[in-house]
This record gives C-alpha cells, sequence and structure tokens, in this order.
C-alpha cells in the first residue's frame, strides 16, 4: 500500500465507540500551510470538536493521536507521536508526546490521525491493520498492567511487530494523572490522557501497518536526513545522551542548584551522588534502547542486583522520574527511583505528578496539617523508600488517602482543605517538573503560560540555564547577551521563551524529539524551512517566516481553547515557593521570580491583552483566526462535526 505523496496519508480514522461506528475521511490541504501536522492538526480538531465545559471523562471529549510528515521517514528521531484531549488533570488542553514505533505504525497503516469519540458499553481495544478496524472484547484484560495487556494482545494478534498503547489499573480507575504506556516502557504521561481512555472502556489502541510514506523530493530529503543523522552523531550533547540518558541533567542541576528537594524548597540534594549517571550507568545499567529512527539510543534498561528492590528490570527512569522519585521526596537511592517508576510504567500513572503529589501529602504530614487519622496510620516522611512504594500502591488502587491523592495535588489540597494548598506546587492543576524559576528566570515564565501547565517541554530555554554563549549571541545577539544568560535576570526572558516556544512548537508539528531541538539545538527554524519543502513539496513553507506565523497561530489557537474554559492572566501564575520564598541555598540563595513583568512582556510579544492574557481580535485576524470570536465554523470540513 502506497500513502499519498508529500508526506502525509491525507486521511483520518474516525472510530465512534458508543455507535460502534468506523469511517475515514480526508482532510482539508489548507491545513498542511495553516498547522503542518501533529499538535496543530490536534488543536484545530479539539477546538472544534469539544465543547466549552465539556467533561474530559464524558463521552463527548476526543481522544486524538496525532503524527507529524516526517513521522515514519528517515529524519532522525522521526517516530515520536501525540496524544490530545481536553485533559482531566487540569480542565484546559491537554497533550502528551510519546516516542517508540507507535507513530511511525500509524502512519505506514495508512493515517496521519486517529480521532475517538464516544465510550464503550464493554471494555474494549482497538485493533488496526491497514484498512481492516476492529473493535476487540477486552474484558480478559481489564484489569491487567500495562505490560501484561501489552503482551496479551501481541499473542492474539499473532504479529510481534504491532505496536500497543495500553492503559493499567490506573486508568481504568480514571485517575486523573493516568499515563498511556507505548511498547510497555515509552509513557505518554502527562495530564491523564489514560483516565480518558479508561472513562472510554479503551484498554489499548494496536496499530499495524504495511505501507510507506513518501515525500515530494525525494533525492533532496535523503540529502538532507543523512547530513542531520551526521550532525546527530557528531553533536557532543547527542554523545553524552548516548551514553548517559538524560541522568546526564542530576549533577548539572546539582551544580547550579535546581535539583528539585524536598517539595522544590531547595534546589540542593545531599545525596544527589547515587543518583547521578555515573553511579547509575556502573551499578545498575544493562543494554540501550532506541526509537524508531533515533540515532542517539538515550533510553537505558536497568536492573536491581541486591536490596529490598533486587530482581527489579525496567527501562529508565529519565531524569524527571528520577527526580521525582528521588530528591523530592529525599531519597537518594536508585534502586526505589526505578522500582517506583516500574510501578507507574505498570499501573499506567505519571512519574512527575505521582511523585510531586505523595511530595505534597509528606510536606502537609510534616506541617501537621495531614494526620495518622488522614494517612490511614501512615508516618508520612522524606526519605522512606517503602512509604513512596506503598503510597504508590495506594493512589493505583484508590485505597484511603490514595483515593485523595489519585486527583492530583491541586484537587487533593481542595478536598483536604486546612491551608495544605500551600504545598501543591502545580500551574493550573499540572504539577511542576524538574526545574525551578528561581535558578533560572525563563522557566518560570514558561511554567506560568505552558497551555497544560507548568510545562518543561514547550518552551524550555536552556541557554540562561546552561550559560550556551555562543548559541545566544547567534539567536539574540551580541548586545543581548548578558541578560539574555543571566539566569537571575528577568530582562529579555520573554523574547527567549517566546522564539523557543515557536521552534518547539514547529518540532510538535513535524513530530520529532525534543532532544535534537535543545540542550543547545542541533536543528533550528532554518533547518525545518530546509526540511519542509522537501518532504510536503509546499514552497511557502522553506520560509522561516511562515513557519513562525504558523507557529504562533497554533500557540494561540490553545490559548484560546483555554480562554473558553475560563482561563485569563490571573491563571497564568506560578507557586508561592517560587514567587515569595527566597532559595534557601545553593548558586541561587536568595533569588525568588519576578513574574508579572515577563509576563507582561510575553503578552505583548504575542499579541494577546496585556490586563487579560487574551488574545486580541487584530491577532486574531492576523492568524487567520478570527472565526473563533465569529462564531463561524470556518472551513469546509470543521462545521460538519462541531
Amino acid at each position: 500500500m502506497l500513502l499519498r505523496r508529500g508526506g502525509y496519508a491525507g486521511r483520518i480514522l474516525r472510530v465512534d465507540l458508543s455507535s460502534e461506528q468506523v469511517r475515514v475521511e480526508s482532510w482539508p490541504e489548507r491545513w498542511v500551510t495553516e498547522y503542518i501536522g501533529g499538535d496543530g492538526f490536534a488543536a484545530h480538531i479539539l477546538y472544534k470538536e469539544v465543547p466549552a465545559g465539556t467533561d474530559p471523562l464524558s463521552p463527548t471529549n476526543r481522544l486524538i493521536l496525532a503524527t507529524g510528515p516526517v513521522t515514519g521517514t528517515m529524519w532522525p528521531t522521526s517516530g515520536r507521536s501525540v496524544f490530545v484531549s481536553k485533559a482531566p488533570l487540569t480542565g484546559i488542553w491537554g497533550e502528551s508526546h510519546v516516542g517508540g514505533f507507535l507513530g511511525a505504525e500509524l502512519k505506514y497503516a495508512g493515517y496521519d490521525l486517529l480521532v475517538i469519540e464516544g465510550s464503550a458499553e464493554r471494555p474494549v481495544y482497538l485493533m488496526i491493520n491497514d484498512d481492516d478496524i476492529d473493535l476487540v472484547d477486552a474484558s480478559s484484560i481489564w484489569g491487567l498492567s500495562t505490560a501484561d495487556a501489552t503482551s496479551a494482545i501481541l499473542r492474539a494478534s499473532g504479529d510481534p511487530d504491532a505496536q500497543v498503547a495500553a492503559i493499567g489499573p490506573a486508568g481504568e480507575r480514571r485517575i486523573r494523572y493516568a499515563s498511556i504506556m507505548v511498547n510497555r516502557a515509552r509513557a505518554a504521561g502527562r495530564t491523564g490522557m489514560g483516565a480518558v481512555m479508561g472513562s472510554k472502556n479503551l484498554k489499548a489502541i494496536a496499530v499495524r501497518g504495511h505501507g510507506s510514506v513518501e515525500v515530494a523530493d525525494l533525492d533532496e530529503f535523503l540529502r538532507l536526513a543523512r547530513e542531520a543523522h551526521r550532525r546527530v552523531r557528531e553533536d557532543p550533547q547527542a554523545q553524552q545522551m548516548s551514553r548517559w540518558g538524560t541522568w546526564v541533567l542530576t549533577a548539572v542541576k546539582q551544580e547550579i542548584g535546581e535539583l528539585p528537594t524536598f517539595n522544590h524548597r531547595t534546589g540542593v540534594f545531599d545525596g544527589w551522588e547515587r543518583l547521578s549517571a555515573e553511579h547509575i550507568r556502573s551499578h545498575y545499567t544493562v543494554n540501550d534502547r532506541a526509537c524508531f529512527g533515533c540515532p542517539v539510543g538515550c533510553k537505558k534498561v536497568n536492573y536491581v542486583r541486591e536490596g529490598p528492590f533486587a530482581g527489579t528490570f525496567e527501562e529508565g527512569p529519565e531524569y524527571e522520574g528520577l527526580m521525582a522519585f528521588g530528591s523530592l521526596l529525599g531519597i537518594g537511592d536508585y534502586a526505589t527511583a526505578l522500582r517506583a517508576n516500574q510501578l507507574c510504567n505498570r499501573y499506567g500513572m505519571d512519574v512527575i505528578s505521582a511523585g510531586a503529589t505523595i511530595a505534597f501529602a509528606i510536606e502537609s504530614f510534616e506541617q501537621g496539617l495531614l494526620t495518622k487519622e488522614d494517612t490511614d496510620g501512615l508516618t508520612l516522611r522524606w526519605g522512606d523508600s517503602k512509604l513512596v512504594i506503598r503510597l504508590l500502591q495506594m493512589i493505583a488502587n484508590r485505597e484511603g488517602i490514595g483515593d485523595i491523592l489519585a486527583d492530583g495535588s491541586r484537587e487533593a489540597s481542595r478536598r483536604l482543605g486546612r491551608g495544605t494548598d500551600r504545598f501543591a506546587i502545580h500551574v493550573k492543576g499540572l504539577e511542576v517538573s524538574g526545574q525551578d524559576g528561581r535558578t533560572h528566570r525563563s522557566i518560570g515564565l514558561s511554567h506560568a503560560t505552558g497551555a497544560r501547565g507548568a510545562d518543561h517541554l514547550r518552551s524550555l530555554v536552556t541557554v540562561d540555564q546552561l550559560g550556551y554563549e555562543k548559541v545566544a549571541a547567534e539567536r539574540w545577539g551580541a548586545d543581548r547577551l548578558l541578560e539574555i544568560i543571566d539566569p537571575y535576570t528577568e530582562r529579555y526572558k520573554a523574547v527567549a521563551v517566546v522564539e523557543t516556544e515557536n521552534t518547539y512548537c514547529i518540532r510538535d508539528t513535524l513530530i520529532v524529539c525534543w532532544y535534537t531541538v535543545s540542550w543547545p539545538p542541533i536543528f533550528w527554524m532554518r533547518d525545518f524551512a530546509q526540511l519542509l519543502p522537501a518532504v510536503t513539496g509546499e514552497e511557502s513553507l522553506g520560509s522561516t517566516d511562515q513557519l513562525i506565523e504558523i507557529a504562533e497561530r497554533q500557540v494561540t489557537l490553545k490559548r484560546m481553547f483555554n480562554v473558553r474554559e475560563g482561563i485569563t492572566r490571573e491563571d497564568d501564575q506560578l507557586p508561592d515557593r517560587f514567587t515569595k520564598e527566597p532559595m534557601p541555598e545553593g548558586p541561587g540563595k536568595g533569588q525568588v521570580v519576578h513574574l508579572n513583568p515577563m509576563l507582561d512582556d510575553y503578552y505583548r510579544l504575542r499579541g494577546w491583552d496585556v490586563e487579560t492574557g487574551i488574545p486580541t481580535r487584530e491577532t486574531l485576524d492576523r492568524l487567520s483566526l478570527g472565526w473563533m470570536q465569529d462564531g463561524e465554523e470556518g472551513a469546509e470540513w470543521g462545521g460538519r462535526h462541531r
């Protein structure tokens, strides 16, 4: 089966679980120049089809699996895909990107997107084999772990090359930060996409494709792809990632005072050495793995040989999971982090939100706001490995205090009251990841303005975090260099965040891996402008100005989705921990985030009203989004499915 030229299949697969109806439709050609793919296509669909006020766990909500024009091609790190939905954890825009081989397989099956609506009467899983689409009874695997469910589906399919995205008991129980696990160990982790699947009685999505992806100019694409692979292989940072994975960050974060410790109270952790890349690689790592088309291979398989968690064998965790079950909880033991990561993978839970919500509970207990009566007799304390494992089990089973923690730190603090909200470290309901705006200001702005909440993957500026002077000078000019790379000033940080967010937005429409567009970037906007005409045949995508406009359109579209849900400037705020509590130690000692000046600059650069944070009519018209205020359905396609 040969797919349409230009990097696209040209088709959307739609599955209505309530009626058990399946249909295939094309999408408008203009989407290529309006959105490119990935996040952009999904954002348009979600805005059109999910009305304001929709319960994320209702049949009306959509779950979208999207790919981009380079997915499944020879471009390095081109195997990623994204799940998009209204998020159960936050009630606003939700997205979660994932690696592995799922995205490429969906393209080979002949689809750019999968859109799921409704809710099945009984547990089912979706089996996609090219044009053969089946809803299979999943009653026998409901309740199984993600790994066991995946194995059962592969046995039933008789095809070991099928790619499976499954939920575990956490998704079935609608834990609001439930993840979707791909290939057993790749997590679409954040915002609760697994809970959306659980609410739809959908245990898994299995995909097998036998097609191919054609590009518009094969010779030029191959030239660019070969050069891209060479650049990745020779890049020093990529080489570091290949050897150490994201654990290389532990030592760096400790050095700059940004290793989140004790629920983000401080950024320095005395036990960091046992969480370092050198310690983990020498004591636990047994193999390396890579996602589709990736020359880096940053994924690590690890094994615990002794101690209370002996026999634990699992891929990961990456830095964020290591932080969440390590320093954030005062635990300097990698074996604990690996075991906790394994449990989250099997249950299907986001490691960041799980660890952060446990940290919230421990600090609330420490401050006397929770008692043993609340915690089922448990004493919550920092550094207790057995406690963490027990709490993860209670959360996954919604048992006792675990039932409260299963809804995330924001909702838990609302239910508990008593001033516990001071220790719920989140933005818009999404728990803060492994960064700290007191240590480098740009991440404070990124966390505050992120469409899905405290996001570190959509606009993380690394030049001020890690001091990349050459990169900063090239991107923003020598006259701004000193202030751009100064982590403790708010000046020019909005400029850096907006430019980075635009670049990452195009990355997420292609879709390619984060690690080739950061630390510092191997590929920039100009590289994408070279690539896209060769893939799609659209010459207008060879202009960086055009790509910037597309990025602005997508960022603003996501913002308008949130505005429709009531989000304004009042919600673009950071926890008091970062704005009112000075960093107690380390290089950033005494620092706090002064957010408002950066917000003003960010809104002005985006063309959003400074007082409200809502995009202006002028901006909507400039980005061809005026239909969002006019109440028009816009193009010929969208109105049919509203």
